[in-house]
């Protein structure tokens, strides 16, 4: 491989030895990080195409909404860096940003905030939706039902090329993604279904559908609220993972916003992708109380016991995950709150983050608490069952696959997602008739 660095254009060169052909590729650059090699070209010059399970090194899009440098720790939406959004802004400040490009200004942001309030109700047939479904459902199989099924009662706003169309269903999926969890939580409690308020703000208005009930009047802690808007800023978007990247290829096929969004949310349901602030309950379970956490945590230092700590470190993150500061804070604030140190489980994850933040073992190999570590003890805190902790992630994540999706059908690049395969069956071979088979 070699490299021209000529002025007009900067190219790799690619020799296959066993036909002696050429080809040069483009290099690309984008705003900030690495450059990219351009291969469209590969496969019908050279008749070979590359290999990258997991995608770890190939692009499939162009993006202007978040970009993550894991070896710095850095996460930024549009530019602007996450500790200052979840520190200075609202979700629904963030969520405008995501969604259009900049920070709105005081009159952009009211209209918004208008806008989406307005479309939190959802159609009252949905309320009877939910009945066909078991009340010991999984919340998040509901929630790809439902939101799916969204398709058949807003069929007005399922037009991908009209933009007016692609607004109106970003806001109806924004602003109703609350009512939806929170009706999933009531559906599975056996209690009444709260509807949304309009003079709310957006996390406490969900709160309030969640625990509320018709028998007094429920109020918001500040604390809570404030706790819950920045939770959901902190998972609103991160760049092309498995559920993004499910939503666009999806997309890819011109299907409408709400099976794009229902197929991002099974991908979410995954183990290893959302799962994973489940997974910090259940290791907390494991290991039971405080007095059992040395034994564990030689457990983890053991190369050869399959036991990892859930919750510390991060595959794309190499350094401290940006968002987990914010989220320490916002932990200790909601415990602090609710004055619930004393609670077995929660005292655990206390000394275990106590220990991560210390122990040279876990320092060295940047082994800290991440964001599915606190969000988990957040979660348990204000009473949240483990099983919706999943779906919560998606409530979050909704504004950023609902951008990810706008910005596909706008890129003049865009084609249907087609990946290719490294065939490793049986070569051709004749069809033999059933009685000469042996």
């Amino acid at each position: 491989m070699t490299k021209d660095n000529s002025a007009a254009k900067e190219t790799v060169t690619l020799t296959n030895n066993s036909t002696g052909k050429t080809i040069e590729l483009p290099l690309l650059a984008g705003s900030v990080g690495p450059k990219v090699m351009d291969i469209r070209s590969l496969y019908s010059a050279q008749d070979i195409f590359t290999y990258d399970p997991g995608y770890m090194s190939t692009g499939s899009c162009k993006s202007a909404i978040t970009y993550i440098d894991g070896d710095a720790g850095v996460l930024l939406h549009r530019g602007y860096p996450i500790d200052q959004l979840a520190e200075h802004g609202d979700y629904l400040e963030v969520a405008y940003a995501i969604l259009k490009g900049e920070l709105p200004n005081p009159a952009q942001k009211a209209k918004f905030v208008n806008d989406v309030t307005r479309h939190s109700m959802v159609h009252e047939q949905i309320n009877f939706f939910f009945r066909g479904f078991r009340r010991d459902s999984h919340p998040m199989a509901v929630l790809c039902g439902v939101v799916g099924a969204m398709a058949a009662f807003y069929h007005d706003s399922i037009d991908i090329n009209d933009p007016h169309h692609r607004m109106i269903a970003s806001y109806r999926l924004i602003a109703k993604m609350p009512t939806v969890v929170a009706w999933t939580y009531k559906y599975a409690m056996g209690q009444p279904f709260i509807y949304p308020k309009n003079n709310m703000g957006y996390a406490e208005n969900f709160l309030h559908m969640m625990f509320a009930t018709p028998c007094e009047e429920y109020k918001v802690s500040p604390v809570l609220s404030r706790a819950m808007d920045r939770i959901l800023i902190l998972h609103a978007d991160h760049e092309q993972n498995a559920s993004t990247s499910t939503v666009r290829l999806a997309g890819s096929s011109g299907a409408n916003p709400f099976a794009c969004i229902a197929a991002g949310i099974a991908s979410l349901w995954g183990p290893a992708h959302g799962g994973a602030n489940e997974a910090v309950l259940s290791m907390l379970h494991e290991i039971g109380s405080v007095d059992r956490i040395p034994e564990f945590i030689a457990k983890a230092k053991d190369k050869d016991d399959p036991f990892r700590l859930m919750g510390f470190g991060h595959r794309v993150y190499k350094n401290y995950d940006p968002r987990a500061k914010i989220m320490q804070k916002t932990c200790h604030d909601v415990l602090n709150e609710l004055g619930v140190h004393d609670e077995p489980l929660l005292k655990l994850a206390i000394e275990l983050e106590r220990i991560a933040l210390s122990d040279p073992y876990f320092v060295e190999r940047k082994l800290f608490p991440n964001v599915d570590f606190y969000s988990g003890i957040i979660f348990r805190a204000m009473g949240i069952p483990t099983s919706m902790f999943t779906s919560l992630f998606a409530l979050a994540r909704t504004v950023g696959w609902i951008a990810q999706w706008n910005e596909m059908l706008t890129d003049p690049d865009q084609k249907i997602g087609r990946p290719r395969q490294l065939y490793v069956g049986a070569p051709k071979r004749e069809y033999v008739p059933l009685h000469q088979r042996a």
